[in-house]
């Protein structure tokens, strides 16, 4: 009997409710008895923005919640609140604004794992520019593809192997690209790493339309020739479920 007693409940297998989820905002659901999830229904989605309204929200009701533990290869440890990432975005937004990156842009992320990824994608969604996260194994050809296919303005790119040659090699056959690195130093190439921090942490909000891109992938291309696939601001919406 008393084995029996100390045995967990099935309240206690439940993850504790968030009182007042900043997700409320955009949600309504419908749960069985058990808690399943019988409907949902997306609202005031018009203008929704993932860093606005998600880690920012976030910021503002829990500054010093943990939104990112970072390890890297050396196994320094480095840990990220969603006020740090709030105000660092901020930061790289700023930055990449005073570079010329504007609404629309199409903005090519070349970090591999590196922290300065997610500081630099946030950023861009800050601006309504359109991010295009891709792989460090990249080589010149892949990145010409690229480039001429979607009018890549901006190219933020690791400093780790030669990704950067190949890149600088595409770049210089297209022009009007231009080239930033981050986790490294390159000679021609803007320094992320310790310009960014000159810039402001105050980012005024930019309204965005909802239906608007915010993510471009490419397709491995392995039957052919990679094919683009776009994402709307939504996106981060739809990982409710």
């Amino acid at each position: 009997e008393n084995e029996a007693e100390m045995l967990p409940t099935k309240e206690t297998h439940l993850a504790p409710m968030v009182s007042d989820p900043v997700v409320a905002r955009f949600i309504e659901t419908e749960e069985d008895e058990s808690g399943l999830l019988r409907s949902i229904r997306f609202k005031n989605t018009e203008n929704y923005n993932f860093v606005y309204d998600t880690v920012d929200a976030i910021a503002a009701k829990t500054p010093d919640k943990l939104a990112m533990l970072y390890l890297d290869s050396e196994k320094n440890e480095r840990r990220f609140s969603f006020a740090d990432l709030r105000d660092l975005s901020a930061r790289a937004a700023n930055y990449f604004v005073s570079l010329g990156v504007r609404e629309g842009d199409r903005v090519m992320l070349v970090l591999k794992q590196h922290w300065q990824f997610w500081v630099a994608i946030l950023a861009l969604h800050r601006i309504g520019a359109v991010a295009i996260p891709a792989t460090c194994q990249l080589m010149e050809k892949d990145f010409t593809y690229r480039f001429n296919k979607v009018g890549v303005s901006m190219l933020v790119c690791t400093g780790d192997g030669v990704t950067a040659a190949e890149a600088e090699s595409a770049a210089a056959k297209i022009g009007g690209i231009t080239l930033v690195m981050a986790h490294g130093k390159r000679d021609g190439w803007l320094d992320f790493d310790t310009e960014w921090e000159k810039a402001s942490d105050v980012f005024p909000r930019r309204e965005t339309k909802a239906d608007e891109p915010m993510l471009m992938y490419f397709t491995s291309g392995t039957s052919g020739s990679p094919k683009m696939a776009l994402h709307m601001h939504t996106l981060a919406l739809g990982h409710l479920t």
